[in-house]
This record gives structure tokens, sequence and C-alpha cells, in this order.
């Protein structure tokens, strides 16, 4: 991740173990959101926490890849990842729980959803949303849970919410975790229309889907825009912004000169445009 104080603010899980789950099914959401469901093998040991709960996720490259992980994420244990070869070392990525359910057809359940980009049968895709274009059900995956980030002052009830499409899973669970009696703006910038999704939040949170009208547009810059135009309420407010690195760094700085205590902002980077 990019620039942040996710590590500072968040909300560690119980148990940050090694789980090994495999795919249940995957779908095509949208022209650029896929989503696949993992389930089985250790996903009763998951403990769901809501918001913007998110985990490392370990894509296998080779029949017995997986099975070289580390039981936990420690700075010692991901300096030997690193020297696994890379024939043999699983991808690593960063991803939110989209969903949870705990009973499924076949037990609890986990919803992933990714950002598709390029094509995975042109060869123009990243390795994982190459994977979520091409896994099948059966196939093994491995994950790390890191808790939640969001995590605003006890009884704030106003929320300020902007993300781009790399956020918008999180930006989902937020909204479906947040109480009813909630208040503010949740902002999501994607890339099409088509990409709209339902979405179950607070009646009092105004959701405002931001579409990149310039497909050469870096991405976040059109969140960037209809958020600083939104005025930082005189109550206390919690932001919360995620995705490519300009999008939170700018978006925190306005934050802070508008006059929001730095403890109530959580941003995070998610990626940089190049």
């Amino acid at each position: 991740m990019a620039r942040s104080n996710l590590n500072s603010t968040r909300i560690k899980p119980r148990t940050p173990e090694l789980l090994v789950l495999r795919v249940l099914r995957r779908e095509r959401l949208s022209p650029h959101f896929a989503r696949v469901t993992l389930g089985g093998g250790d996903v009763g040991r998951f403990t769901p926490m809501g918001y913007d709960q998110w985990f490392r996720l370990f894509l296998p490259v080779s029949a017995n890849s997986l099975t070289r992980l580390p039981p936990r994420l420690t700075t010692l244990s991901y300096a030997r990842f690193l020297t696994i070869s890379k024939t043999d070392r699983p991808v690593l990525r960063n991803y939110s729980v989209r969903a949870y359910r705990p009973t499924g057809p076949e037990g609890p359940e986990i919803d992933v959803d990714f950002v598709l980009h390029g094509s995975a049968a042109g060869g123009t895709a990243g390795p994982a949303a190459t994977w979520a274009e091409t896994c099948v059900p059966g196939d093994s995956v491995a994950l790390i849970d890191e808790g939640i980030g969001f995590n605003p002052p006890p009884g704030t009830r106003r929320v300020v919410l902007v993300a781009d499409e790399s956020g918008l899973p999180a930006l989902a669970g937020i909204l479906a975790s947040l109480p009813a009696d909630a208040r503010g703006h949740a902002l999501a910038e994607i890339p099409s229309p088509q990409d709209r999704q339902p979405l179950d939040h607070p009646e009092g949170v105004e959701v405002s889907w931001i579409v990149r009208d310039d497909p050469g547009a870096v991405p976040g810059t059109a969140a960037l825009t209809a958020a600083l135009a939104l005025p930082v309420p005189e109550e206390p407010c919690y932001g919360w912004v995620v995705g490519e690195s300009e999008l939170p760094v700018r978006l925190r700085r306005h934050w802070v000169r508008a006059g929001m205590p730095k403890e109530h902002i959580m941003f995070c980077g998610y990626w940089r445009h190049h």
C-alpha cells in the first residue's frame, strides 16, 4: 500500500492466521468488476468484523506453492516469503471482504470483488485480475486477516466516505455495517455507468456515483473534485478515503486544513498510478 495511516488506526483481528480456502464460484458483475466467492477449508476459523475488513490474499502459481506459506505474516516471515523462487512464490495482494454469509449452501462464504483492467485472454491484465477471470470452483487460495481500518471515535455518527473503484468493496462493507442512525455522504468513482452496484446503506447517508467521463483520466481525480466541493461538517465527523494514492493524500490534506482533526481521518493509498 502507498501512503496511509492505516497501521496506526486499524483494529487488528484476534487471530491473524493463515487460512486455506477454495473457490466456490465466480461471477462477472459488470465491465470492470468480477466477484469470486470463497469457502470450505478453513473458512470456519474466519472471524467477520464488518466494515472495511481486509486481508492478504495468496494466489497459487504452482501445484504446491501454498504449502510454503508462513502461518502468520511478520517482518521476518515476509522476508523469508520473498526468498521463495518466483516460479513457486504465490502472488500476494491485499483485498477487502465484500460480503460475508455465515450460512451458504456449503457453509460460510466470503465474497471478494476484483477490479478488472486489461484482458486475461489478451495477456494485458494483472495476475490477480487474470486469476479472478480464470479461476474455477475447487481452486485453492490462502488468506491472512488484517482487520479493519474504519475506526471512528466513539459516538461519531456523521461520515464522509470517498473511494475510487479499487476501494468500492471496502466502501460497500462500511455502508452495510454503519448504524441505522448514521448520516453523511459516500462518493464512489467508477469507470463506467454499468459498474454501479446495489449498496445497502443507512437512509441518512447519501450515496453518489461518480462516473469517470475520460477513460484516460487518473482514477480518483473525479472523486477528489467532488469531495473537495462538499462542505466539511461543523459537527463531529469521520472522514475515510481510499484509492489511487493522490486521492487520499490530497483529500486528507484538505480535510485537515478545513479543521477536521487528524484522528478523525483514515486515509490509505491502495495503489499508485504510473
